[in-house]
């Protein structure tokens, strides 16, 4: 007599792709431009850090880059460097700054910008199809590259919506502004990606 098989209970379905999510910003200095990079986990837990030393670009860039300049220095000089040095590989990358979406064009995940509320460009942008999630509670728009709406609009949607509901993405970014002034009393922005 043949015993009766076990019932089969399906596994939980695994999300596609990567579930960790790069914070990038960009803090302009006297120095020039520096770039902090924050790779975490679903829950907020960070993973990886990495910052960049300063970019200061000179008066001959400056004319010859004109309004391309800072989106050079923040995406590709910066924000390119600090995410191909990553050892964790993330499914979003997430800014502060509207100048490192440029990084959108060298990497084959979104990169959406969690603007100010107060920022009348990205309030402007928000009525566009670019828009990741509408301004809410004080907070500016989410917005990823014009260029990559079509593609980025759902992927961003869908990994934000794995995210705990209480998960603040401004968050990351007060602890890598602290976590670069911290470096830099030990002297580590000299040794940076």
């Amino acid at each position: 007599m043949a015993l009766p098989s076990p019932p089969v209970v399906p596994l939980p379905e695994r999300p596609a792709g990567p579930v960790c999510l790069g914070f990038l910003t960009i803090l302009h200095e006297a120095s020039g431009h520096l770039g902090g990079y924050l790779v975490t986990n679903t829950w907020g837990r960070p993973l990886e850090f990495r910052l960049s030393s300063a970019v200061q670009p000179n008066k001959v860039q400056q004319i010859l880059y004109g309004s391309t300049l800072l989106p050079y220095v923040c995406a590709d000089l910066i924000g390119k460097t600090l995410v191909d040095k990553a050892g964790v590989a993330v499914g979003l990358v997430v800014t502060d700054r509207e100048a490192v979406l440029d990084l959108r064009l060298k990497l084959d995940v979104p990169v959406v910008w969690l603007a100010s509320a107060e920022d009348p460009r990205a309030l402007a942008l928000a009525g566009g199809r670019g828009a990741v999630a509408a301004a809410h509670a004080g907070r500016g728009p989410v917005l990823c590259h014009p260029h990559f709406a079509s593609l980025d609009v759902p992927a961003a949607r869908e990994f934000l919506g794995r995210l705990d509901s209480a998960f603040d993405l401004a968050e990351p970014f007060g602890r890598i502004r602290e976590a670069i002034a911290e470096a830099r009393k030990l002297g580590v922005a000299g040794r940076a990606a």
